[in-house]
């Protein structure tokens, strides 16, 4: 790359997919936008959800940067967001333990879809892209789905679960990019860099 980038991002898992593919960058750490940053607005679609939350972090991300003369204001600005829908339902990240084995339930035995949006911002444009990946989870008996929030790992993830994690044993089948699901897809990251002239 031509430059470095700031991943606004406090997922350490896209931070890592970065590395994977060698991506310099550092990573910005934005305050959030208020006590719920992503809200579901009213009739609100998966697709449409996850491209608007990715694109209102990526404008709070350049605003919040330009009141920062210590930051690099030519950077490139990288954002995501991911979500799993469930029969045309969003399962955002569970409120608690408790929420998260409902949510697990559900994904019993069920085939679901994960979407996953990046915004990048350079140079005074936008670029974005959406991938969609397709699972399948096989069913859960009560006792993994407790050993499985007993570990906590659920807390923080879309869906409650990451598919880098303890949950892998869970899915038996993935239609789409394994990178998407973790957060970031690499494949779309990389044509973003290219369509902005940075690889």
């Amino acid at each position: 790359m031509s430059t470095s980038l700031y991943l606004a991002s406090a997922s350490p898992r896209r931070h890592e997919l970065l590395l994977q593919i060698g991506v310099p960058h550092t990573v910005l750490h934005v305050p959030a936008m208020g006590p719920d940053d992503e809200p579901i607005l009213p009739d609100e679609t998966a697709l449409h959800y996850v491209q608007r939350t990715a694109l209102d972090k990526l404008h709070h991300a350049l605003q919040w940067r330009a009141q920062r003369p210590d930051l690099q204001q030519d950077w490139p600005v990288l954002c995501a967001d991911t979500t799993v829908e469930l029969d045309g339902q969003i399962l955002s990240k569970p409120t608690d333990l408790a929420d998260a084995a409902a949510m697990l339930q559900r994904l019993s035995g069920r085939t679901h879809q994960v979407h996953s949006a990046c915004c990048l911002g350079y140079n005074g444009h936008i670029y974005r892209a959406l991938s969609t990946s397709t699972l399948q989870f096989k069913p859960l008996s009560p006792a993994e789905i407790e050993r499985y929030c007993a570990s906590k790992d659920p807390l923080g993830k879309a869906g409650a679960y990451g598919i880098q994690g303890r949950a892998a044993v869970f899915i038996t089948h993935l239609e789409g990019s394994y990178s998407s699901v973790m957060g970031l897809d690499l494949y779309q990251t990389h044509q973003l860099l290219q369509q902005a002239g940075l690889q």
